[in-house]
């Protein structure tokens, strides 16, 4: 069973949040000619550069956490992270141990490194779907569908 990060802790901050993806293919280069690439897997893991500011009962609760839920950060949890898609729940751990260092003397930046299996980004079919056709015209579309739905029929159910 996968643990949640706490709710009642800060999301990280947009300062030093990093993604690095992970290498998905694997290069031979060759005596003669090209080198060749090949996919290593279709879930490539990525590293995440976190960095919290919490207040002193924030980062007592985040201490006993990472203890006992997390198992000093070997278990894997849900945490809300920011990514192409928005900020989304995704399935993390962390890959070292977190640092802390105190600011102005009474708040706790905290920093450290999270793996997460899969990346959040668009489906294929999404993709195809915004390749091939004017973006702002697809959003206006998309606005109108929306007020339909949810606003003007259901004052037409009402009469």
């Amino acid at each position: 069973m996968t643990i949640n990060f706490p709710k009642t802790l800060p999301y990280p901050t947009v300062q030093g949040y990093a993604i690095k993806p992970g290498e998905a293919i694997v290069r031979t280069e060759m005596e003669a000619g090209s080198a060749r690439q090949r996919r290593r897997y279709t879930q490539t893991p990525s590293k995440i550069s976190v960095r919290w500011i919490m207040k002193r009962e924030q980062f007592s609760l985040f201490e006993a956490w990472y203890k006992y839920h997390a198992k000093e950060g070997a278990e894997w949890f849900y945490i809300t992270l920011l990514g192409g898609l928005g900020l989304l729940e995704q399935e993390a751990r962390f890959t070292q141990q977190f640092e802390t260092s105190l600011l102005n003397g009474h708040l706790w930046v905290v920093t450290s490194e999270l793996e997460i299996r899969d990346r959040p980004t668009l489906s294929e079919g999404a993709l195809d779907i915004l390749l091939d056709c004017d973006y702002d015209k697809l959003v206006l579309a998309v606005n109108h569908l929306h007020q339909y739905v949810h606003i003007f029929y259901p004052k037409q159910i009402k009469r």
